[in-house]
């Protein structure tokens, strides 16, 4: 008599699996019949199958984007409470001593905030007139690091706290309200603490990555929106989102807690605004590009920013060096709007290797690659383009003797 030979275990697994998923595709066939016969059934007169069908879907979509809406609504109330809890966990107590009897964070956060100026400025239609341009100008605040560590008036114009998110509201400006007015409390215990009137304990800000990488990651993608497309008049509560960034930056304490968790994001922003300044072709520009420009030689003042920042901006120049020079040889076309922007680039560097000091000396992969093949590249470019030729030489000099003050 012949052995029976029984299926291995694994075998049987197969075989179960496999009767499982018919049996789902079989239920799936009867479902789909039985929803198809009843949708017929109760049709009413006057009506065909398939109008009946749409008419059923648009009620369920409907009803669809409506549980959308209130989960995004809850979700970004969760999110407000939980920068809440980090900030009431920052403040660990406030000392009586120092403040008033009784007081409370909350209290002296609130008399600490003003409200913040009218900009009731307008910029003229013209890509020539500059004198009425009083809203970009307000976004050159604190261009000097111990004005902006050290001035009260600064500081009090900057930090006005904006009202709670209207959850409902589907405006651009609102929803960067809720980081806004977060990073502006954080500022604000910041300011508390260094006068002792406050305990806090920043290293809550490590501890709880998901609410500070998110809050800046709402301000970022706000404050790059509004710089790739501003609108006239710029309005006061987008100066106050970039008078909050470069602030959280310019504090040294501040800024070692949030960058070890933010760095990539922040790298990631400056790479979009020097876009920015490059694709710009809107006739009303170069204000704007004034805008941008500004704030990324206040990014780069921050020294884990810097060499960051001065490497994009090199290996930027290097290509279109390397793209004017391919150019001119086979005497192609080149971008005129990309050429005019690209000034913006050299002013922004050269204010930043103006800044350098022998703890910041750059001396990067981007720099060792931009000076190799220079000397050619500008003996090449010098005659057709004699303005090109002479920024880039400037940057040179530059690069060159910041490393003369190091060695």
């Amino acid at each position: 008599m012949e052995p029976r030979c029984f299926p291995q275990s694994g075998e049987l697994a197969t075989v179960e699996v496999r009767g499982r998923r018919e049996n789902q595709i079989w239920y799936l066939k009867i479902s789909k019949l039985a929803l198809a016969f009843a949708i017929i059934r109760s049709k009413p007169p006057g009506k065909s199958c398939k109008e009946y069908i749409e008419h059923l879907a648009k009620i369920v979509s409907e009803r669809d984007f409506d549980w959308k809406s209130k989960v995004k609504a809850l979700e970004a109330e969760n999110f407000r409470l939980r920068q809440e809890l980090l900030l009431n966990k920052i403040c660990q107590r406030v000392c009586l001593e120092n403040g008033k009897p009784g007081a409370s964070a909350e209290t002296l956060l609130d008399e600490e905030c003003i409200n913040t100026v009218n900009y009731s400025s307008q910029l003229q239609d013209s890509g020539c007139d500059v004198s009425n341009d009083y809203a970009f100008e307000s976004l050159r605040i604190a261009s000097d690091f111990q004005d902006l560590e050290h001035s009260d008036d600064t500081f009090k114009h900057c930090l006005e706290i904006i009202p709670p998110l209207n959850l409902g509201c589907s405006s651009k400006e609102e929803s960067l309200s809720v980081p806004v007015q977060f990073f502006q409390h954080l500022l604000e215990i910041r300011k508390l603490s260094e006068g002792g009137m406050l305990q806090a304990d920043f290293t809550e800000l490590e501890n709880d990555s998901f609410t500070v990488c998110n809050s800046l990651s709402q301000l970022l993608d706000g404050l790059t929106v509004f710089y790739n497309s501003p609108k006239f008049p710029v309005s006061g509560f987008l100066t106050e989102a970039a008078c909050v960034l470069i602030k959280l930056v310019a504090d040294t304490k501040l800024s070692n807690h949030v960058l070890k968790k933010c760095f990539r994001k922040l790298e990631e922003f400056m790479k979009n605004l020097i876009q920015i300044i490059l694709r710009n072709s809107s006739v009303n520009r170069f204000q704007a590009l004034d805008a941008v420009s500004h704030t990324l030689v206040l990014l780069g003042r921050n020294n884990t920013l810097r060499n960051s920042l001065l490497s994009f901006l090199l290996s930027e120049l290097q290509q279109f060096a390397e793209q004017m020079l391919q150019a001119y040889q086979i005497q192609a076309m080149y971008d005129i709007t990309q050429y005019e922007n690209i000034f913006s680039l050299f002013m922004i560097l050269e204010q930043l290797l103006h800044d350098e000091t022998e703890d910041s000396g750059y001396d990067g992969e981007e720099k060792i690659k931009f000076l190799k093949n220079l000397d050619q590249l500008i003996f090449h470019l010098s005659d057709e383009f004699p303005l090109f030729s002479l920024y880039l030489w400037r940057v040179s000099v530059l690069l060159n003797s910041a490393q003369i003050q190091i060695d």
